[in-house]
């Protein structure tokens, strides 16, 4: 999954593909490289961004989805948002998939809405919001929390017959930078609450808070950790390079099909 976040404020790479041509040549890189789905974000979730409104959202993420749409058609698009009008619209569009970083705790229409469809749902975990979530991090037991939260989420879909679900741990989502990493530890945990995980730890503060570094030089990290979640259970990871991704997963697909 190759990320496009078409907002001012993105932790790293903000501001860089807010206008269409630059999000088009974007999108031509990451098919060149052999992206499987593009993730559109138009409200920024890094930690401490403040919430814009429906109304500022919708104005930055219709026009340029109308236009990938228009323009490459066999793309499986998925759309980053929490609010459930902004993902009717994005669906009629021609969207695929909704990827909420509330895992329906925000907008209580999300969940309705992506069962009566039966639309291919992210369902991430976060604890708290964007605005504080990285303020004050408290769990009573953190891995009963994750897997919880899991298991209560998934039940509600379930019940509505929804059979489209994949999970996200949210990585750097209200987790300190040891609990990021015993999150990759949980990953078999989490996946026997439902098959099909998604990870995002791309040049995330995880990796480079760790090496002394900076987003922009955390592309080795950012594939180091992709292969341990992938050997570990992650079926997708949405990333800022596809290239290196891809290689990866190749790699990775040529071990395992040698052993």
């Amino acid at each position: 999954m190759g990320i496009l976040n078409i907002t001012p404020d993105s932790f790293y790479d903000g501001g860089k593909y807010t206008n269409r041509k630059e999000a088009i040549n974007q999108i031509d890189k990451m098919i060149d490289e052999g992206v499987d789905i593009i993730d559109i974000g138009a409200a920024s979730s890094r930690p401490f961004a403040k919430e814009i409104s429906i109304k500022e959202e919708r104005k930055r993420l219709e026009p340029i989805l109308n236009e990938i749409i228009k323009n490459y058609p066999e793309i499986i698009i998925s759309i980053d948002t929490y609010r459930s009008e902004i993902a009717k619209m994005a669906i009629d569009s021609g969207a695929t998939i909704i990827n909420d970083i509330y895992g329906g705790n925000y907008d209580e229409s999300m969940l309705s809405f992506v069962a009566k469809n039966n639309i291919p749902y992210i369902m991430m975990h976060m604890k708290g919001n964007p605005s504080n979530m990285q303020k004050e991090i408290y769990y009573d037991n953190f891995e009963n929390e994750i897997l919880d939260f899991f298991k209560k989420q998934k039940k509600k879909l379930d019940d509505m017959g929804h059979t489209n679900l994949i999970v996200d741990p949210g990585f750097g989502f209200g987790k300190s930078i040891n609990q990021n990493f015993k999150l990759i530890n949980l990953i078999p945990q989490i996946k026997k609450i439902h098959e099909n995980i998604l990870i995002g730890v791309s040049r995330k503060s995880m990796i480079y808070k760790t090496l002394s570094s900076t987003a922009s030089n955390s592309l080795n990290g950012t594939s180091v950790l992709n292969v341990i979640c992938i050997l570990k259970g992650a079926n997708f990871i949405r990333v800022h390079d596809v290239k290196e991704s891809k290689e990866a997963v190749k790699l990775i697909n040529l071990v395992k099909n040698n052993s």
